[in-house]
């Protein structure tokens, strides 16, 4: 085949597809509009005390009996559907959130207490299209109580930048998905994370893009090597990794300081943003941390990270503590 005919088999090959999910997207919102309105009504009869359980499950039956064809009408998922309408009823604004996700999506984020963090998961699944094993993963390695956390602990550096880093940074990074030793080298734990570069992005979140790992820089005659190299698309910078199997010391900053100063003159594009540099280590005091960063220029972040899950009432009551500290401070 032609090469000039193949490209332009191609342009219509790409017109199918973008129409295909745009239709997807078409049905699927409006689908989550049904379920909104049955919810609705459902939810009315119910608080005017005429539906129980009792009618609920003759409704599905009457449906299921009226039309075999239509699926996803059981009394479990009509009662769903009312919890659906009830979840997020006083919230409107978010319908442009959850009626972009699918019902699956959906059923899970309803399980979830607390409306900030529902909000913050529907605007993951969103933005990034991420599939339900992908959010249950997210869900279950407390992505939002770690992305909060770190947006409290964010250096000055980093915090006067003139893109927004909120939510980009984490205070714990969890490797759950390696298959690595508890004791282990720092080139053992980069090979990992590189041979898992869809879960380790996952982890990461929105907006980061894997540039390669050893990324050379050349200083005067000297050559150094970064571990990991990033671009992220959103706060349009290159952000280098250094991992530290050790627990945190200060003269860690040092060198990825001078990493930092190396990529901004010798590889940042005059349009890209000041570099970012993390810091992954696999323990941290957080007073020495401070206490490290508070003179520091560079926007530096660092992180600890585990290799198992931890456990999510640790990292909610951190949290819990962060906004007590936060509203006290207000207060005096």
């Amino acid at each position: 085949m032609a090469e000039e005919l193949q490209s332009q088999f191609y342009e219509i090959l790409d017109q199918i597809q973008k129409t295909r999910i745009k239709a997807y997207s078409r049905v699927n919102s409006i689908l989550m509009e049904l379920y909104w309105n049955v919810g609705k009504y459902i939810s009315e009869q119910v608080n005017a005390n005429e539906w129980g359980k009792g009618v609920v499950k003759e409704l599905a039956i009457f449906i299921k009996t009226k039309d075999p064809d239509i699926k996803g009408f059981s009394p479990r998922n009509i009662w769903r559907m009312k919890q659906f309408y009830e979840t997020y009823t006083e919230k409107e604004k978010l319908s442009t959130l959850w009626s972009q996700i699918t019902w699956s999506h959906n059923r899970r984020i309803m399980t979830i207490k607390t409306s900030e963090e529902r909000e913050f998961y529907l605007q993951l699944c969103a933005k990034q299209k991420y599939s339900v094993r992908e959010l249950e993963r997210l869900i279950n390695t407390s992505t939002f109580e770690r992305t909060m956390l770190s947006d409290e602990k964010l250096s000055e550096a980093v915090r006067q930048l003139p893109q927004s880093t909120k939510g980009v940074f984490k205070d714990q990074y969890v490797f759950e998905f390696l298959n690595i030793p508890t004791l282990h080298k720092e080139k053992d734990l980069q090979k990992a994370l590189v041979r898992s570069l869809k879960d380790f992005i996952l982890e990461l979140g929105i907006g980061f893009t894997f540039i390669g790992e050893n990324y050379r820089l050349q200083v005067g005659t000297d050559d150094f090597f970064i571990d990991l190299l990033f671009y992220h698309r959103h706060l349009q910078c290159l952000v280098a990794f250094e991992l530290k199997t050790t627990k945190f010391k200060p003269a860690h900053l040092g060198q990825l300081e001078f990493y930092l100063e190396a990529l901004d003159r010798d590889v940042k594009l005059l349009h890209e943003n000041q570099s970012i540099g993390v810091l992954l280590c696999r323990e941290k005091n957080d007073e020495i941390v401070e206490y490290a960063l508070s003179r520091s220029v560079s926007p530096a972040v660092i992180s600890e990270y585990e290799t198992k899950l931890i456990p999510r009432e640790l990292l909610r009551k951190k949290l819990n503590e962060f906004y007590t500290l936060i509203e006290s401070n207000e207060e005096s």
